[in-house]
């Protein structure tokens, strides 16, 4: 049950409105807020920040408008060039979403988003969170967008004790009295502006926070408490090796499979990712170190073994193996769980992975 004096919605109005003129003194100046509110900018910036801040999304935002700065320039892009572009933002299908994503809308939609949360749902990597984002930002409408931080919000405005993910049903309940069509675009910006700076996880600046006044976690004072999760479960782990074969400032990489994990993208020639560790190197092979990645469902721990190669044993290499190809030590095209291997440095300084 939710917490009445929330129902009030006179009571409501008034703290919206107060949330909103905090937003126009104190709202990040953001990249994707520049200039007009156009779909496709909104929609990038969207795929971008999921998992991702916006410190580490910001610069990748700002290449891909360089590159490609229309839906319709990237659904003409190839695939190789995006997903390069895209190494280092992780969770690599929403890349392959992304063109496909584009290359929809030009094909079915004449290259112009739909203005509507229904619509936008059907096109290809679209959840709930963003078409209800992109149809409040893009174009306005009263749109009900719930992320992390609008649940940290809502969890702790009505002290919601149902544990997510179960409690979700609840805060978009919650959330979903707020919505208006009056700024609606502005309105979960103004949320999650206010998450950044107030509501924080750790630590909120409740004194400062415009909504304080209804807040029921905060009359309570457990409000760091919220949003109440269940305890994950530990990762497996995981047991790899990547191997790093040198010759002057060149690596061999290879073309990943389009579909499965890391689809599509350059990465470094590896053994399976498996339960128990590897041993000592193969002869021939050197080992400079390990180091740990995390993915979503498993933990890996990877060796690195590496070897330099003379142009000859290279040329058989690549002849044997299609998808692998000369890369530039220093090119930034390999997605963090192999670009790590490549930032070990080899302790016997007989191959400099630094050159």
């Amino acid at each position: 049950m939710l917490t009445i004096i929330l129902k009030d919605t006179a009571l409501v109005a008034r703290l919206r409105a107060g949330l909103l003129d905090w937003y126009d003194r104190h709202g990040r100046k953001l990249k994707w807020r520049e200039g007009s509110r156009d779909a496709y900018r909104v929609w990038l910036s969207e795929v971008m920040l999921q998992q991702t801040t916006v410190p580490h999304a910001t610069p990748y935002y700002e290449k891909f408008l360089k590159s490609w700065p229309s839906v319709r320039d990237l659904a003409a892009a190839e695939d190789g060039t995006v997903m390069a572009e895209w190494a280092g933002l992780g969770y690599y299908a929403r890349a392959r979403k992304l063109l496909e994503c584009a290359r929809t809308v030009v094909r079915d939609y004449d290259g112009v988003f739909p203005a509507s949360e229904t619509e936008l749902l059907k096109l290809p990597g679209f959840g709930p969170y963003t078409a209800a984002a992109v149809a409040a930002i893009a174009f306005g409408l009263p749109a009900n967008v719930v992320d992390g931080n609008i649940e940290r919000i809502m969890t702790r405005l009505y002290a919601i004790e149902t544990p997510l993910p179960a409690g979700k049903a609840l805060v978009r309940e919650a959330a979903a009295q707020w919505v208006d069509e009056a700024r609606a675009g502005d309105w979960p910006q103004a949320l999650m502006d206010m998450a950044n700076l107030i509501c924080r996880p750790k630590s909120p600046a409740c004194g400062e926070c415009p909504l304080s006044l209804a807040c029921t976690a905060k009359a309570r004072g457990d409000q760091e408490r919220f949003p109440v999760k269940l305890a994950k479960a530990p990762k497996p782990r995981r047991h790899g090796v990547a191997y790093v074969m040198l010759n002057g400032d060149r690596v061999i990489v290879e073309r990943r499979p389009d579909k499965g994990l890391l689809g599509g993208m350059l990465g470094l020639p590896h053994a399976d990712w498996r339960a128990d560790p590897y041993g000592a190197p193969d002869p021939g092979w050197h080992l400079a170190g390990s180091y740990e990645h995390v993915f979503t469902h498993f933990a890996l721990t990877q060796q690195v073994w590496v070897k330099a190669v003379s142009e000859a044993e290279a040329a058989v290499l690549l002849r044997d193996n299609n998808a692998w190809q000369w890369m530039p030590v220093g090119e930034k095209a390999l997605p963090t769980v192999f670009a790590k291997a490549l930032k070990l440095k080899d302790a016997s300084a007989e191959l400099d992975l630094f050159r």
